[in-house]
C-alpha cells in the first residue's frame, strides 16, 4: 500500500526502461492470498478453519442473500465446524451508521472472524466493522494510514462483482453519516487473508452492475499505471488487468453466461485492486466523486464519463503519454516502436468503444449533470486525496475545464476491436 507524503510532486526515478523513467523502489509484499477458479467458493470453510475461526460474521446484502450466495457461503463454512453468523443489512455507499450497525451485531455473537461477501460495499462495511470491534473508536479515528494500534480479526473476502479490486486492498471507503464525506481508512493490517475469485459467483450480476463495474476495473488499471507513485510491481499488475478487461469485457456483456470471461473481468478487478494497493489512482476518480455526491451518478458511469477527457488532459505529460501508448502496445492496439502518439490516439478509440459497449453515458447532460454545478463539483474535485497521485497537477480551473469537455458526447465509435 502506498503511502507517499500528499504534496509530493512526483516520483523518483532511475535508469529507462522501454524509454520510460520509472520510480526507483518498492516494497512488494503480497498479503492476500488469492485463491481463483469455478466453485473455489466451496474453499471458504476450509480456509476459515485453517486461519483459526470459530464464530464467524458473514457481512453482505439482501440481493446476494436472494441470490443464494450467502446460504452457500454459509453452509460450506458450518459443514467445517465453525459457527456462522450472518449480517444482510450491506447498504450501497455504507456510512458510519451502517458500520455501527454492523459492530453491534458482531459484538451480540463474540464473533472471532469475519468474511465480506458481495460487492465493495460489503467489503468496506467488514473491514470499517473490524476496525472498530477490533480497535474501539469511531470510523473518523481511522481515517489516513496505518491508525489502527490493535490487531485486527481475520478477514476472507468473496467478491461477487468484478470492479472494485476492494478484495485486494486495505482501505475501507466510509461516509459520514451527517456530512456524506467519504473517509479512506487504510492499514495494513486491514487486508483480507485470503480472496476467493470464483467467477460463477458473478454470474448473477444484472448487466447494468456488470458494465459499471467492469469499466470501473479499466479506469483503474489506467489510473494506476501513469500515477506518480506507480512502480515496477504496480505497473505488472495494472497493464494485465487492462489487457484482461479491455479483451473480456465485451464478451460478458453480450454472452453474460461466459464463465471464462467472467474469469478473467474478475482477475483483472483484482489485478488492478492490488495496482491500486502498491500505487494509487488520479483525478477520474478525483472528478467522479463529486458527481455522484451532488448528482448521484453511479461510480463506474461517473469515472467513465471522466475518463477519455483525464486521458487527454495527462497526455500533455510526456512520461504519461508513453505509458498510454504502451498500455496500448500490450492491448494488441498499437505496435511498441510506434509513435506515442499514435498509441494514444489508438487507446482513447478503444476506451470509448468499451465505454459505448457498457452504455455509459455520452456525456455528462446526458447523466443528469447541471451545467450549474460546475464551480462547486471543480472546488470538490480539487480537495480529493487522489489529486496528489496523478500524473499531472490539477487545480480548480483544470476541473472546471475537464467538466465542461465531459458535457460535449464522446466521439460515436464502434463497439468492436
Amino acid at each position: 500500500m502506498a503511502t507517499p507524503e500528499p504534496n509530493a510532486s512526483g516520483p523518483r526515478t532511475h535508469g529507462p526502461v522501454f524509454g520510460i523513467q520509472i520510480p526507483a523502489g518498492f516494497d512488494f509484499n503480497p498479503r492476500t492470498r488469492l485463491v481463483f477458479g469455478e466453485n473455489s467458493i466451496d474453499s471458504l470453510g476450509e480456509l476459515v478453519k485453517e486461519f483459526g475461526g470459530k464464530r464467524v460474521l458473514v457481512v453482505t446484502d439482501g440481493g446476494i442473500v436472494r441470490a443464494g450466495h450467502a446460504d452457500r457461503a454459509r453452509s460450506v463454512i458450518s459443514k467445517s465446524g465453525p459457527s456462522v453468523f450472518l449480517y444482510d443489512k450491506v447498504c450501497e455507499n455504507p456510512t458510519t451508521h451502517d458500520v455501527s450497525e454492523c459492530v453491534a451485531f458482531a459484538k451480540t455473537h463474540d464473533i472471532d472472524f469475519i468474511v465480506g461477501l458481495g460487492g465493495g460495499s460489503s467489503m468496506d462495511t467488514a473491514k470499517g466493522a473490524n476496525f472498530i470491534y477490533s480497535n474501539g473508536g469511531k470510523m473518523a479515528d481511522y481515517w489516513g494510514v496505518n491508525k489502527a494500534k490493535k490487531p485486527m480479526l481475520p478477514l476472507i473476502a468473496v467478491p461477487t462483482t468484478a470492479g472494485t479490486g476492494s478484495e485486494c486492498q486495505a482501505f475501507a471507503l466510509i461516509a459520514d453519516e451527517k456530512t456524506h464525506l467519504k473517509m479512506a481508512c487504510g492499514d495494513e493490517k486491514a487486508y483480507a487473508r485470503a480472496a476467493i475469485l470464483d467467477p460463477r459467483l458473478t454470474l448473477s450480476m444484472p448487466r447494468g452492475v456488470t458494465a459499471n463495474t467492469g469499466v470501473d476495473t479499466i479506469v483503474h488499471a489506467l489510473e494506476s499505471h501513469v500515477c506518480n507513485v506507480r512502480n515496477p510491481i504496480s505497473q505488472l499488475f495494472s497493464c494485465e488487468a487492462w489487457r484482461l478487461a479491455e479483451n473480456s469485457l465485451e464478451v460478458v456483456l453480450r454472452e453474460p453466461g461466459n464463465v471464462e470471461a467472467r474469469g478473467k473481468m474478475l482477475l483483472a478487478s483484482a489485478y488492478a485492486g492490488i495496482a491500486i494497493a502498491q500505487s494509487m489512482l488520479g483525478i477520474a476518480h478525483s472528478a467522479a466523486n463529486p458527481l455522484s455526491a451532488h448528482y448521484r451518478v453511479i461510480h463506474g458511469q461517473a469515472v467513465g464519463i471522466m475518463l477519455p477527457h483525464v486521458v487527454r488532459f495527462n497526455s500533455a505529460d510526456t512520461v504519461a503519454l508513453k505509458l498510454y501508448a504502451e498500455l496500448a502496445a500490450a492491448a494488441g492496439l498499437a505496435r511498441a516502436g510506434d509513435d506515442p502518439q499514435s498509441g494514444l490516439t489508438a487507446l482513447l478509440k478503444r476506451v470509448n468503444a468499451l465505454l459505448a459497449s457498457a452504455q455509459i453515458p455520452a456525456s455528462l447532460e446526458a447523466a443528469g449533470v447541471s451545467r450549474e454545478g460546475l464551480d462547486v463539483m471543480s472546488v470538490d474535485a480539487s480537495k480529493q486525496w487522489t489529486v496528489n497521485f496523478n500524473p499531472r497537477k490539477a487545480g480548480v480551473e483544470d476541473f472546471r475545464a475537464l467538466y465542461s469537455a465531459a458535457f460535449d458526447p464522446r466521439p460515436a465509435v464502434s463497439a468492436g476491436r
